[in-house]
């Protein structure tokens, strides 16, 4: 997505209900998606600009629908509201074309605020499966019908291995060379995965990308406060929203650490984020807790899947920073999904002896 100016930026700003000003932006670079900039005036951050990717949400309509809504829900007493800043003319985004076609949206900031993208901290992977667990109590009064997929099949293991499969029979030699250890492993995990029925779980409004950096924790108390990024909010299984944060939570490295060794799979806070998704009374069906530990292994393979069939069709889906990028992200989330089967055991002896299914 194309970079812009200080002066285009505060341009789009005079289309929404913010005051009119000139202010100053920094790029947030953490995600991989959209295009997103923190707004600033006398250095106090205020706002959120974000410039939505459409080919990757090519319905923005409903995509924002879904957030608006999810907004309206996410409001409580131990949860901090985010609120859309409308255009002037009353929508919840804006659509311009100029070069391009974009779709833009300004969000409220949260002061005091930070994300971590991975943490050694007991604290911390307590909060965020307590504010994990938040979310989807509350949003449990949203309607599953007014929720649109953002990303139909976005968690589906049939659809990823068909895309897997096709890129296999297109990928230069090359490529397939130098994958081929994960291609090997993906094939193995693939056939342990057949008989995890995903379609016997409620469905939920669940935000489908809970990897710690999308928490905002308070930087004075460690509190976490709210989720963020809810592009993917749609309907799921809640089995996807405690896999997804396992994988960034328990695991201490980056996504695309190179040195494997530094990969672990820590069971102290494991075991503290299974404790903070207690915390707030059962919520879970006894099917649900049942298949925990196969969400833990079911999502790290999937993001490691389709980084390595991105990585076979040449990078036309995430970002990359240099060539085998996503190679790298492949591995090193195989390498954690190894790990995760490996502890297959300790995570069913945690969850049972911590959480307590809904009657």
């Amino acid at each position: 997505m194309s970079n812009y100016k200080e002066e285009q930026l505060n341009n789009l700003l005079t289309k929404f209900s913010v005051p009119e000003k000139p202010y100053r932006f920094k790029p947030l670079t953490d995600g991989l998606i959209n295009d997103t900039y923190l707004v600033s005036e006398n250095r106090t951050p205020l706002y959120i600009l974000q410039r939505i990717n459409h080919k990757v949400f090519t319905n923005v309509a409903e995509l924002m629908n879904n957030v608006q809504d999810a907004f309206e829900h996410l409001n409580d007493d131990h949860y901090q509201q985010i609120t859309l800043v409308k255009t002037l003319t009353g929508e919840s985004y804006l659509s311009t074309e100029d070069k391009e076609k974009a779709y833009w949206r300004v969000m409220t900031y949260i002061d005091g605020s930070t994300a971590y993208n991975t943490t050694t901290e007991s604290e911390i992977a307590f909060e965020a499966g307590k504010v994990i667990a938040k979310f989807n109590m509350l949003l449990l009064s949203a309607q599953l019908d007014k929720y649109v997929d953002t990303i139909p099949q976005f968690h589906d293991l049939k659809l990823r291995t068909s895309q897997f499969q096709e890129a296999l029979e297109h990928a230069p030699k090359e490529k397939l060379s130098m994958a081929a250890n994960a291609i090997s492993f993906s094939h193995k995990v693939i056939e342990k995965l057949r008989d995890v029925n995903v379609a016997e779980l409620p469905d939920r409004i669940c935000h489908n990308d809970t990897k710690l950096n999308n928490i905002l924790f308070s930087k004075e108390t460690k509190k976490a406060l709210c989720l963020i990024d809810l592009d993917t909010l749609m309907k799921g299984k809640f089995m996807y929203d405690f896999g997804d944060a396992v994988r960034t939570i328990v695991n201490t490295a980056p996504e695309d650490e190179i040195d494997h060794d530094q990969i672990v799979f820590e069971k102290e806070l494991f075991s503290s984020f299974v404790k903070g998704l207690a915390a707030n009374g059962p919520f879970l069906s006894q099917k649900e807790v049942e298949t925990l530990p196969w969400g833990a292994v079911l999502m790290p393979f999937l993001h490691g899947l389709r980084a390595l069939t991105d990585y076979l069709n040449g990078d036309v889906y995430y970002k990359v920073a240099y060539k085998n990028q996503n190679l790298d992200r492949s591995l090193s989330l195989l390498n954690f999904t190894e790990k995760a089967l490996a502890h297959f055991a300790f995570m069913s002896d945690t969850i049972n002896a911590t959480i307590v299914p809904k009657n």
